[in-house]
């Protein structure tokens, strides 16, 4: 039986309806749990994932939340990071990849802070949704088949001069 979703964008207008102190609060967590002990956390949670399974998916997106800007564009989350102007070393994708759960949700959303990625939310957080193994292999991928010429030219152009 498949899961339903629920409307990320429903999530996210939420979230752009809080008051600077709501946001601050969730921004402020360091772990997904914390979440749970924050009453800006449930004005979003309210009424959208009333099942249990739905609890753990929410944190995921609510604490990546704050870190990304939203674009109509279709931008996946391993798109924008691939994008930004300030590159994020790949051995750190990759040692969040190989983490589990709530280690990899933190790390990810380390990267999210100091990059500040512009994606689109209703991808990006379909993808938290789903965070598991092939999600984060497609993050992976997504990121590895977008990243900029500049970038790659001038990564080469670094280690050849070294």
């Amino acid at each position: 039986m498949e899961q339903r979703v629920p409307d990320f964008m429903s999530l996210h207008d939420a979230w752009m309806k809080l008051t600077p102190g709501q946001k601050a609060e969730l921004n402020r967590v360091s772990s997904p749990d914390e979440l749970l002990e924050m009453p800006a956390f449930y004005r979003l949670f309210s009424e959208m994932a009333p099942e249990e399974w739905g609890e753990a998916a929410f944190q995921r997106l609510v604490f990546c939340l704050p870190c990304i800007k939203h674009t109509d564009s279709d931008v996946n989350l391993g798109t924008a990071i691939a994008h930004c102007g300030r590159g994020t070393s790949e051995k750190r994708l990759f040692q969040m990849v190989r983490s589990e759960f709530p280690n990899d949700i933190i790390q990810l959303r380390q990267i999210l802070k100091m990059l500040g990625p512009v994606a689109n939310w209703s991808m990006a957080a379909k993808q938290l949704w789903d965070w598991d193994e092939r999600s984060k292999c497609d993050f992976l991928e997504d990121f590895f088949l977008n990243q900029t010429t500049d970038r790659n030219t001038k990564s080469m152009g670094e280690r050849h001069a070294h």
